[in-house]
Parts: structure tokens; C-alpha cells; sequence
């Protein structure tokens, strides 16, 4: 099993996670190649788009795991599993190896893929894809990446919001999946193109959103959820590899 390869986009750290549950928390992302979903905004084409499979490097456990020891120092962390859709790769051997050694696991899917090794991770977050993204949620595969969680992980919802009707997409979700916390983030709308790795972003932008999102949450007593941004956004801009 450790000679699976996993195709990998890029391995970097240790830096901040940038968003979500696990927000400003010290973390090493292994980001792999390839996903079933092509959203209208990504901003990770590098590792979505099948027209860079030849920069995804297929990798084994023991090289994935070696430099996550060099980035790390030997010193345990978290782990971010990220995409594309990592859902999509073998990734059960490597966070046994890293579980064995005292690290953490995060994983973030839309949730269109259910693996049994979801039940190994540490923290779970299911991003379903509003309308804006150009994609349609399959609530039941979604139900399916929850079954095969079971009780170990930590899971949350987080939805990515660029106007009035994901906002409504993400209330519904919020009902539908009420015994999770959910974590609304306002969209980028300036995601890099996949061959830039600095493009400029408009954080003004980005920051109106953000205020207007805020209002629409507290006008309409949705105090359960929660507002957060894309913290390496506002740090680093669309910079790749941070």
C-alpha cells in the first residue's frame, strides 16, 4: 500500500490554513491533481484543469512523507489534503504513515466522492458548490462522503458566496445539515488564471463582499453561521505555494 502513487500538484509549508474551521492554524498543504468538478471561479486551476496533468507529479507515501519531515522539520502538524478534489486519490496510506508519526489530518471535497479512509481523518470540511460555481450538487453522494465519516472526524460545512443566490444555497444547506457548524466565505472574483502564480487581486472588492455578506447574516438573525474570509487572500494575494 505505501507504493501507491498519489498524483501531486505541489507540497508547501509549513504556512497558515487560509480559510475555513481550521483558519490561521500552522499547516503543510499537499495539494493533488485532478477534479471531477470544473467551478466557473477556481482558483486552483493548476491542479483542476487536465491541461497541466503533466506538472502533477505521481508520487508514493514515502515521498510525499519525506518532504512533509523536511518542510516540517520532523515536528508534528496538520496536514491539509487539498485540490483539486482530493477525494479522488488514494489517500488512506498517507495519513496512517502521518497518524503513526503524531500528525493531524484536514481534508476539504465538495463532497461528490465518498472514501472509506474519509473515517481516518482528524477534520473533515464538505464545501458543496453554489450556484454561482456553474455545478450541481448531488445531495446524496454528499450523504454518502457523511456516512463514510462516521463519528472520528471533526466535519463542517463551508460554502463559498459570490451573490444572492448562493446565499440562499447555503441557507438551505445550513437546514438541510443543521448539526453542522457552517462557515460562509466570500468569493474571490478575481482567481488567478492555472499558468500565473501571482496574479493580482482586487481585495477592495473582496472586502465589500465580505461587509455585504456580514450585513446579510446579521439582518436576517442567522446567528449559527459563521463569516470568515480567505485570510491568505488578504495576506498574499492570489500567490501560489503559500
Amino acid at each position: 500500500m505505501s507504493e501507491a502513487r498519489i498524483r501531486v500538484s505541489e507540497i508547501f509549508g509549513p504556512t497558515i490554513q487560509g480559510e475555513g474551521i481550521l483558519i490561521g492554524l500552522p499547516t503543510i498543504f499537499v495539494r493533488t491533481g485532478g477534479c471531477d468538478y470544473r467551478c466557473s471561479w477556481c482558483d486552483t486551476l493548476h491542479a483542476v484543469d487536465s491541461d497541466y496533468r503533466d506538472q502533477w507529479q505521481p508520487m508514493s507515501v514515502d515521498e510525499i512523507w519525506q518532504e512533509v519531515m523536511r518542510l516540517s522539520g520532523g515536528k508534528p502538524l496538520t496536514i491539509s489534503l487539498s485540490g483539486g478534489n482530493p477525494a479522488i486519490q488514494l489517500l488512506g496510506p498517507l495519513i496512517a504513515r502521518g497518524h503513526a508519526e503524531g500528525y493531524r489530518f484536514a481534508l476539504e471535497t465538495q463532497g461528490s466522492l465518498a472514501k472509506e479512509w474519509f473515517a481516518e481523518l482528524d477534520v473533515l470540511v464538505l464545501s458543496p458548490k453554489p450556484p454561482s460555481s456553474g455545478m450541481a450538487t448531488n445531495w446524496a453522494a454528499f450523504d454518502d462522503c457523511l456516512r463514510m465519516a462516521g463519528e472520528r472526524p471533526q466535519i463542517a460545512l463551508k460554502i463559498v458566496i459570490f451573490d444572492d443566490l448562493d446565499y440562499e444555497y447555503a441557507r438551505e444547506a445550513a437546514t438541510r445539515y443543521s448539526h453542522l457548524p457552517v462557515y460562509l466565505q466570500p468569493g474571490n472574483h478575481t482567481p488567478p488564471p492555472a499558468d500565473a502564480e501571482d496574479a493580482l487581486v482586487d481585495i477592495d472588492g473582496i472586502v465589500e463582499r465580505m461587509r455585504w455578506l456580514v450585513e446579510k447574516v446579521g439582518n436576517d438573525r442567522w446567528f449559527e453561521a459563521r463569516v470568515l474570509p480567505q485570510l491568505h487572500v488578504i495576506i498574499w494575494g492570489n500567490r501560489r505555494g503559500v
